[in-house]
């Protein structure tokens, strides 16, 4: 069961990813192309091109790969950039809910961090 509490940032990958690839596929991903760290206590989240499922990737002891499938519906999302929005826990559950998060000035996209 996904467990927020020890989480402290959610990641939002904006466009559709190949919802195909695992946990390894998905490592690659966050690395090149959203510019993350896969290790920190973060959940990044993926969507497949017909937006009624999506992928949450997260590291805890080992990773994690979890699966959502919208059986009536699609899910509302971002679509801006091949960036990575950061956004909080609550609006994750939004997300999953069916609510609309593709605000432009309400998010800012992810800079690029070095850690050396």
């Amino acid at each position: 069961m996904l467990n927020l509490d020890t989480v402290d940032i959610v990641y939002i990958a904006c466009g559709i990813t190949d919802l195909r690839k695992s946990i390894d596929g998905l490592i690659f991903e966050v690395e090149s192309n959203l510019k993350l760290d896969p290790f920190e206590k973060a959940l990044f989240v993926f969507c497949n091109r017909q937006m009624n499922r999506l992928k949450i990737l997260h590291f805890d002891e080992g990773f994690w790969l979890y699966y959502h499938r919208i059986e009536h519906g699609r899910l509302k999302w971002p679509l801006t950039k091949e960036e990575a929005l950061a956004v909080n826990k609550e609006e994750l559950k939004w997300l999953l809910k069916g609510y609309e998060l593709r605000t432009k000035s309400k998010f800012k996209p992810v800079e690029e961090v070095n850690y050396y």
